[in-house]
This record gives structure tokens, sequence and C-alpha cells, in this order.
């Protein structure tokens, strides 16, 4: 017997083919390299903190927004028409919207929670006993996919199952988190922007009504006919303007529940229905694997 045909003989007791095991032992070692290089969990990670930050800075956006909302609810204008006095409280238009945004700001502590819990798993999948766990598996199964005994054929199979299922889960959530982030990038960093500044911008025009609401003050009764005509010139000019703040109420009321759809359709794109379409994945991948 040739030289040739005793090597044929020998691998064609391999569990795989040769060519299956050479490139099954390629793509272990270049998991493994992937792994030990960390870059991978490195970006999952800085994504992962951008997102975290960004989602603090919208709850922090949501609560500034009640508390100016609750400043004009508060808030009460005295005007005397015909000399009866009459207390205004223009923010109460604002009430529908507060409800709104105290479940936005509800909805964004959920969202932000999310990204934390998944910025605890990205340091479970880099903790050092599961790589050591991985890299020993990751051994095992390059000896047996070598080895020349057939009888190994079934123990192969099920050690290459266990350390493909092993490496899966041990990247699904940083892939996820830049999967995730890369899609946001993509269609929905534009979108979130604008809506996060025309929410601040509101804020600060909500404010400036509060301020001017603030400083209005009810004119004082006096005996003379001059100062009545003042004081009546004065209560008609403060229900014109109580017109005008109103508008101002209703304009921004619905700019910022427009805007709030907007940043509350991103954030349950990014932390619920994009987690779970990449789980998805995942448990399909492991299916095919398993």
């Amino acid at each position: 017997m040739s030289q040739a045909q005793s090597d044929r003989q020998s691998f064609s007791t391999l569990p795989l083919p040769r060519w299956q095991a050479i490139t099954a032992t390629v793509v272990i070692a270049a998991v493994l390299g992937v792994m030990y290089a960390g870059w991978v969990d490195e970006i999952g990670r800085r994504y992962t903190e951008t997102g975290v930050k960004r989602g603090l800075v919208t709850y922090a956006v949501a609560r500034g927004l009640n508390a100016v909302i609750s400043v004009a609810q508060g808030t009460e204008v005295a005007l005397q028409p015909a000399g009866i006095g009459v207390n205004f409280t223009p923010g109460q238009i604002l009430d529908p919207v507060n409800d709104l945004v105290e479940r936005f700001s509800w909805i964004m502590l959920a969202s932000t929670t999310s990204l934390g819990i998944q910025r605890v798993l990205l340091e479970i999948a880099a903790w050092t006993g599961l790589t050591v766990l991985i890299t020993v598996l990751a051994t095992l199964t390059v000896i047996l996919l070598w080895c020349r005994r057939t009888a190994s054929y079934r123990w192969g199979a099920w050690v290459w199952r266990i350390t493909a299922v092993a490496m899966v889960l041990r990247f699904a959530v940083p892939v996820a988190a830049i999967l995730n982030e890369g899609a946001y990038h993509l269609f929905l960093e534009q979108r979130y922007e604008s809506s996060r500044q025309a929410l601040e911008a509101s804020i600060e025009r909500i404010q400036a009504v509060n301020d001017k609401t603030a400083q209005s003050k009810p004119p004082q009764p006096s005996g003379s006919w001059v100062d009545e005509a003042k004081r009546w010139y004065q209560s008609v000019a403060a229900g014109l303007d109580l017109s005008a703040r109103i508008e101002e109420y209703k304009q921004a009321a619905a700019d910022i529940a427009e805007y709030i759809i907007d940043v509350i359709v991103i954030f349950v794109l990014q932390t619920i229905l994009f987690p779970l379409l990449f789980l998805w994945l995942t448990l399909h991948w492991l299916k095919t694997i398993i």
C-alpha cells in the first residue's frame, strides 16, 4: 500500500471529512482569537454605554417637561372684568399632555433599565471563567475532530454542539448591541435628535410663558375714576394676554405630544423590538446547531 493510499485511509476514519475538519478548526481558532482580543466586547460595551447615556438624557428631558407643566398648572392669573375678581389657571390646558409626559418618563426609565441589564449581560459574557470554559471546550472539540477513531464521532458531535452553543451565547449580547446601535445610527438617529431638541425647546417655551404669568399682578383697587379706568384697561389687556398664553400652551401641547410619540417609538424599537428580533435569530441559530 502506497503512502498516499495510507493517508486517505487514515483520514477516511475522521469523524468529518478532512476539508470540513480543517474549516471547523480555522473557525474555532478565529472565534477564540476574537474572544481573547476583546474588541467585540469593547465595541458592544461602548455602544451600550452610549445607549444608557442617551436614555438618561431623554429621561431628564421628560422630568423637565413634567416640572414646567406642573408649574404652569399651579399658576393662577387674576382678572377683574366688570369689577368682578376672577382667577384663571391657563396651564390646566396642559393637563392631558402632562399625563402623556408622566407615562413617557416611565417608558424612558424602563428603557434605560433595559439597557442597564444589557450592560450587566455584557460583563457576564466577558467573565474570565466563561472564557476559560469555552477555550477548554474548543480545544477538546479540535482534538475530537482530528481523532482517528470513528468511535469518537458520537462524543465529538455532542462536544461540537456544546461548543458551538457556548460560542453563540458568548457573542450574542455584544453582537446584538453592535447591530442595535448600527440600526439606530442608520434609521433612528436623525429623528431622535430632532425630537429631543424640539422637546427641550418646548421646555424653554413653557417656562417663558410661566415666567410671564408669574410676573403678572392683579390691578389694585382705587377710589378715583382715573385709577378705575386704568384698572379696567389693565384688566382688558390682561384678558387679551391670557388668550395669547393659552394659545401658546395649546401649540406647545400639540408639539410635545408629537415629539414624545416619536421618541417613544425609537426607544421601544431599540430596547424591546430589536432585542427580541436578535433573540429570535439567536434561538433559531441555536436550534439549527443542535
